[in-house]
């Protein structure tokens, strides 16, 4: 499936492939909590990076988080790339060289009509703000942490790649 999308003031729009295009993954970690706003959580989708196009490249603007997960005994710098716009703010997707074929363009900057999902997973449920009150169907996923389970095989379980 072709997705569009773009940033709210218009000076950047981005288009690539997904086979991957349902938005079921909330994940509620601090670092989508307070790049992306809105709702405590941010829903990402996966593409593929090949075929990413940008208008407008000259106005991306690219965060690199500092990290620490249990059991490391420092922070460190993610080499995934959050690739914003200049002008706005708007967080469009994130790359990561550890899985470079892969682009993950959040469904908050997608224009284009996306499907609906049958059932959500909410990640990182841990790192929830306390103010944030989940709210899960009966057949979602709750995760604490990351959930086993990858965005294609999600959509391979449920026969929904495109």
């Amino acid at each position: 499936m072709r997705l569009e999308g773009s940033c709210h003031c218009g000076a950047l729009r981005f288009n690539l492939e997904s086979r991957h295009p349902y938005p079921f993954n909330l994940c509620y970690c601090s670092i989508c909590r307070k790049t992306s706003g809105g709702g405590g959580f941010a829903i990402n989708l996966s593409g593929a990076h090949e075929t990413l196009e940008v208008e407008g490249s000259e106005n991306l603007r690219v965060y690199q988080a500092t990290v620490q997960y249990p059991g490391e005994p420092s922070p460190h710098q993610s080499p995934g790339m959050r690739h914003f716009c200049g002008i706005c703010g708007t967080h469009l997707f994130l790359w990561d060289p550890r899985w470079p074929e892969l682009v993950h363009p959040l469904a908050s900057a997608i224009d284009t009509a996306l499907p609906r999902p049958p059932e959500r997973t909410h990640l990182l449920l841990d790192s929830k703000a306390a103010w944030v009150d989940v709210r899960a169907d009966s057949q979602d996923k709750l995760h604490p942490e990351f959930p086993e389970e990858s965005i294609a095989e999600w959509h391979q379980r449920l026969g929904l790649e495109r």
